[in-house]
C-alpha cells in the first residue's frame, strides 16, 4: 500500500527520539542551538543541524503531538536566545527577582506557540504522509517566521537566516532577504534528512541528487556576493558617532539630565565640522519643545556644511491622534532638516498594553517613557548635506520588509538606540547583527548610532568599517558613501518567497485526509 499510509512508514523513529523525554529533550536543544547561528557565537552552520534534529523527532508523530513538538522547539529557542528581557524587566524595571522570573517565563512561552502554531498547521496539511510532511516543512517554518514577525507588533528575532551575514549564504540576502536565507536552512536541513534516508535504503543515486541540489545555493552564494546591486558614489560623507555609556540607572534622573547633555556637546567639540555627527536614541533625555537652549547651541556650534542627528523625545500636538502626544523621535539639526518618528513601539518599553489595567501593578509596567504613540505611516526621511537619509530607532531596524519598502530612495540608512536595557547580554550583540542584515539587503550603508554599545559603520555587505566595544564612551569617526538602485530584495521584499510558500502548501498538502 501507499507510504501516505503512516507518517512512520518513511521515516521511522529511532528509539532514543521515540522516547517522550529524550525526544523532548532533544528538541529543546534544537532550539537552543539556533541561538548559537547568531552573534556572539556565530556558529552558522548549526541551522541546518538544528533543522535535522526537529526532523528526527517530529517528523514521525501523529499529527496531534506536532503543537507540543513546536512549542518544545520555541522553549529552546526563545529560552536561550531572548531571555535578556530579564535583565530590562528585573534590573532596570524594579520588579522583584520572583515576578521577574515569572514574567520571562511567561514571555518564552508565548513567544514559542508561534512555532507550536505553525507545527500544529504542518500536522493538518500532513497527517499521515511523511514525504508531503518533509516538503512542507521549510515552507511551514517560514510562515511561522513571517507570522510572529507581524502578529501583535511583531517579535522579528532570531531568525535563522541572519546569523549569515558572515555565512556563506550572504550573497544571497539581496535577491530573497532574510526569510529567503532562512528558506534555504530549512531546506537544507530537510535535505540532509532526505539524504540520510535515502542512504540507509541503498538509494544512493537519489541521495546524490538531493545533496546535489541542496548545494547549489551555497556554491552560488559566494559568487553574489560579489555582485553590485546598488551604485555606489565614490564621494564620501564623514561620519563622528558619539557613544556616551550613560548609566541606564541615571538615564532619566532629572538630577543627572544637565551632566548627559554636558557629556555628549563635550564630546561633540572637536567635530562641529563634520558632515554628519550622530547622537543615539534620546540622547536628550527632554522632549523637544523644553530644549530650546540646548537646541540652540547646537546649531550655533556647527558648521557651514554640517548636521547633527539626535534621538529626543517630542511632545505636542498631533493631526494624527487629535490631541497632544509624545513619540519617540530622531531630528536633524544644522544644513540638514526633518523629524522622524518611531513607528514599531516596544511593548512595555514604549507603551503599555491595557494600560488602565497594568498600570502602577509593577515597575516594570511604569517604566520612563512607556506612553509613546506610534509615528504615521509613510515618513520621508531625513535630508543630510543633499543627501537622503532614512532613519530607524532601535527595534524597527529588526523589521525586514519595513525597513526595504522605507529605504528604496534613501542614499543612506541610519538607525539609533539604547541597548543599555539589555545590560551584558547577548542582546545587544544580536541587535548589531541584525542591523548588518539589513545594510547587506539593501546594499546601504548604516550608521549605528548606540548608548553603550555597539556604535559602528556598516557598508553595503553588512560588513563592519569601524566599531566601538561595548560599555565604553567613545567616539567613533569614519566615512560612509550614498548609494542609488535597488537590490532585487527592495523591489519585492519577502513575497515571492512567502509566495513560493504557499504554492508548495497548495500543491503538495494531502487534499483528502483518511479517517483515522
Amino acid at each position: 500500500m501507499s507510504s501516505d499510509r503512516s507518517a512512520s512508514s518513511i521515516a521511522p523513529a529511532h528509539p532514543f527520539f521515540s522516547n517522550r523525554w529524550s525526544s523532548a529533550a532533544t528538541l529543546v536543544v534544537a532550539g537552543a542551538l539556533q541561538t548559537l547561528t547568531f552573534s556572539p557565537f556565530h556558529f552558522w552552520w548549526l541551522g541546518p543541524v538544528s533543522i535535522l534534529l526537529i526532523l528526527l523527532v517530529s517528523l514521525p508523530l501523529p499529527a496531534k503531538k506536532l503543537f507540543t513538538a513546536g512549542w518544545l522547539t520555541g522553549v529552546g529557542l526563545f529560552a536561550s536566545g531572548a531571555t535578556w528581557v530579564y535583565i530590562s524587566i528585573s534590573e532596570f524595571g524594579n520588579t522583584p527577582v520572583a515576578v521577574s522570573v515569572l514574567l520571562t517565563v511567561i514571555f518564552v512561552a508565548g513567544l514559542a506557540l508561534f512555532p507550536a502554531l505553525a507545527f500544529w498547521f504542518w500536522g493538518k496539511l500532513a497527517k499521515v504522509s511523511a514525504w508531503r510532511r518533509l516538503v512542507l516543512f521549510p515552507a511551514i517554518w517560514i510562515l511561522g517566521d513571517w507570522l510572529r514577525g507581524w502578529l501583535l507588533t511583531g517579535f522579528p528575532w532570531l531568525y535563522l537566516g541572519t546569523a549569515h551575514t558572515d555565512g556563506p549564504l550572504a550573497g544571497l540576502a539581496p535577491v530573497v532577504g532574510v526569510h529567503g536565507l532562512t528558506l534555504w536552512i530549512a531546506d537544507s536541513g530537510a535535505a540532509l534528512f532526505a539524504a540520510g534516508w535515502l542512504i540507509i535504503r541503498q538509494r544512493h543515486a537519489g541521495a546524490a541528487v538531493v545533496a546535489v541540489i541542496a548545494l547549489i545555493p551555497w556554491l552560488v552564494a559566494p559568487a553574489l556576493n560579489r555582485v553590485q546591486w546598488t551604485e555606489i558614489s565614490t564621494e564620501p560623507t564623514s561620519v563622528a558617532a558619539m557613544q556616551g555609556n550613560i548609566p541606564q540607572q541615571i538615564k532619566w534622573d532629572p538630577d543627572f539630565l544637565k551632566e548627559q547633555i554636558v557629556t555628549y556637546l563635550g564630546m561633540t567639540n572637536p567635530y562641529w565640522d563634520t558632515d554628519l555627527i550622530l547622537w543615539p536614541e534620546t540622547a536628550i533625555p527632554i522632549p523637544q519643545d523644553e530644549a530650546g537652549k540646548i537646541i540652540e547651541h547646537i546649531e550655533e556650534n556647527l558648521g557651514d556644511e554640517s548636521t547633527l542627528i539626535t534621538g529626543i523625545p517630542w511632545h505636542g500636538y498631533s493631526e494624527q491622534t487629535g490631541g497632544f502626544t509624545w513619540h519617540n523621535s530622531i531630528t536633524a539639526f544644522g544644513n540638514g532638516e526633518g523629524i522622524y518618528h518611531k513607528q514599531k513601539l516596544v511593548p512595555f518599553g514604549e507603551y503599555v498594553p491595557l494600560e488602565n489595567v497594568l498600570r502602577g501593578l509593577i515597575g516594570f509596567f511604569d517604566l520612563p517613557m512607556s506612553s509613546f504613540t506610534p509615528g504615521p505611516e509613510n515618513q520621508g526621511s531625513l535630508e543630510v548635506n543633499g543627501a537622503s537619509v532614512m532613519p530607524f530607532i532601535c527595534y524597527e531596524v529588526a523589521y525586514p520588509d519595513f525597513l526595504a519598502r522605507n529605504s528604496v530612495s534613501a542614499d543612506l540608512l541610519l538607525t539609533i538606540s539604547n541597548d543599555g536595557w539589555f545590560g551584558d547580554s547577548v542582546g545587544p550583540l544580536q541587535h548589531l547583527q541584525i542591523a548588518r542584515m539589513r545594510a547587506l539587503e539593501t546594499g546601504r550603508y548604516m550608521i549605528r548610532g548606540t548608548n553603550n554599545g555597539v556604535t559602528a559603520i556598516i557598508n553595503h555587505k553588512g560588513q563592519m568599517t569601524a566599531r566601538i566595544p561595548q560599555f565604553e564612551r567613545g567616539v567613533l569617526t569614519g566615512e560612509v558613501f550614498r548609494a542609488s538602485g535597488s537590490t532585487p530584495y527592495m523591489s519585492t521584499a519577502s513575497w515571492p518567497v512567502l509566495t513560493l510558500a504557499l504554492i508548495l502548501i497548495v500543491f503538495v498538502r494531502e487534499r483528502v485526509i483518511p479517517k483515522n
